[in-house]
């Protein structure tokens, strides 16, 4: 299968293809997910919830993302590799961006829109940018729909200032329906409803893995069960 890049994945809009992507962490799921045709894997810090057991992704370090980039970059041939930005490294935008390229990544993904300058600054130095809008679990209180049409706006910045993809997590449908008419760049909806360009999902939450997943997050199969059968079946047979 032919390499994914970030040019085609804003080029997947144009035709009408619908875009998936998913999490990954580590060199085995990377490797799966390649293997099945996903177009984008993720290192998000989404990390810090299922594999560091914090309470939310503002504790995830560049150190953390760097080192399960690596790990994932090992297991990718085909997707494109996006790795998240995290919370505080904005500070030094370009040099953080350059590290996680230099560990792997293909492209980072940035959330909100404060830090549009360094955005810019990014992509000044040829590195794609992802976009992230709508709820923000860097900097969110709480996580709920948002409804304001100002994420119509803030989409059109990060048009402007060269994103290749936007991420509408917890949007409204309708104002993620209207984002993904506003903007030329391919919007990838989490718990946004179905009128965005492709979706995304938490890959321990889809397999069940998560034992907190948010109650947008569609579980297509039950691995927990299925991993604790295995174990009880191991302890007989000890």
């Amino acid at each position: 299968m032919e390499k994914v890049t970030a040019p085609k994945i804003q080029g997947a809009k144009l035709e009408n293809r619908k875009i998936s992507m998913l999490t990954a962490y580590d060199y085995s799921f990377a490797k799966i997910f390649d293997e099945t045709g996903i177009d984008i894997i993720l290192v998000g810090d989404s990390l810090g919830n299922v594999i560091l057991g914090f309470e939310n992704t503002k504790a995830v370090t560049m150190a953390d993302v760097l080192h399960h980039t690596k790990a994932v970059a090992k297991g990718v041939t085909r997707s494109l590799l996006v790795a998240d930005l995290p919370f505080g490294s904005m500070k030094k935008a370009v040099s953080n961006a350059q590290e996680l390229m230099k560990a792997g990544a293909e492209a980072v993904k940035i959330e909100g829109t404060k830090t549009i300058e360094g955005t810019k600054a990014i992509i000044k130095e040829g590195i794609p940018v992802m976009g992230h809008l709508g709820c923000l679990p860097q900097t969110a209180q709480k996580y709920k729909i948002q409804r304001s049409p100002e994420i119509v706006v803030q989409a059109k910045l990060l048009e402007q200032a060269g994103v290749f993809a936007i991420v509408l997590e917890l949007v409204d449908p309708e104002i993620a329906r209207a984002v993904t008419k506003a903007v030329k760049v391919p919007t990838i909806g989490i718990g946004s409803g179905p009128h965005c360009d492709g979706q995304v999902l938490v890959s321990y939450d889809m397999l069940g893995l998560y034992p907190n997943a948010p109650k947008h997050a569609k579980k297509y199969v039950d691995l927990t069960a299925e991993i604790s059968k295995a174990v009880r079946t191991f302890m007989a047979a000890c």
